[in-house]
């Protein structure tokens, strides 16, 4: 189990407020009609699928972000409901942003210790597209470092915890 469960709740809620920021503008200024520059299908499908994943992540960030303000706001801080609003970060946030449904960009790992984006889109998207993209892709990726135990330590955990009652 991670030391510093409410620290982890802390920085984490910081993190997706950065992405919330990033997003929310991005989706709030940007159409399909202002996306796509002509009739051609491809781009259609590709911005379509970009901005329907974008408005997924940010509705799972914002849960996240207020679930965990709701956590860290209360007198006692809850470990057990903090640990599991901290897994449903990694589970619904970053993986929501590494695994997008409609698969308009992936993470190459090649790339990853580059220095280079270690995302690829399926096709060039228009500048602004791209920039939110790769701007909350490093978020997320430090979202993943820091809560990886969440990946599954947290339910073996928690089934062995089950068990031993």
């Amino acid at each position: 189990m991670p030391a510093n469960v409410k620290g982890l709740a802390e920085s984490s809620r910081e993190k997706l407020k950065k992405a919330i920021g990033e997003l929310e503008p991005f989706l709030n200024g940007h159409a399909l009609q202002q996306l796509v520059q002509d009739d051609n299908a491809d781009a259609q499908s590709f911005y379509g699928g970009l901005l329907s994943d974008l408005r997924h992540l940010l509705v799972f960030s914002e849960v996240a972000y207020e679930k965990l303000g709701a956590l860290l706001r209360r007198p006692n801080f809850d470990l057990d409901l903090a640990e599991r609003a901290l897994y449903e970060v990694y589970h619904h946030c970053v993986n929501t942003f590494f695994y997008p449904k409609n698969e308009c960009y992936s993470e190459d790992g090649r790339y990853a210790y580059t220095g280079q984006d270690a995302i690829r889109f399926r096709m060039k998207p228009i500048r602004s597209a791209r920039d939110v993209v790769l701007n909350v892709s490093r978020v997320y990726e430090e979202l993943r470092d820091d809560l990886s135990f969440y990946e599954s330590d947290y339910l073996t955990q928690r089934r062995m915890q089950g068990q031993s009652k």
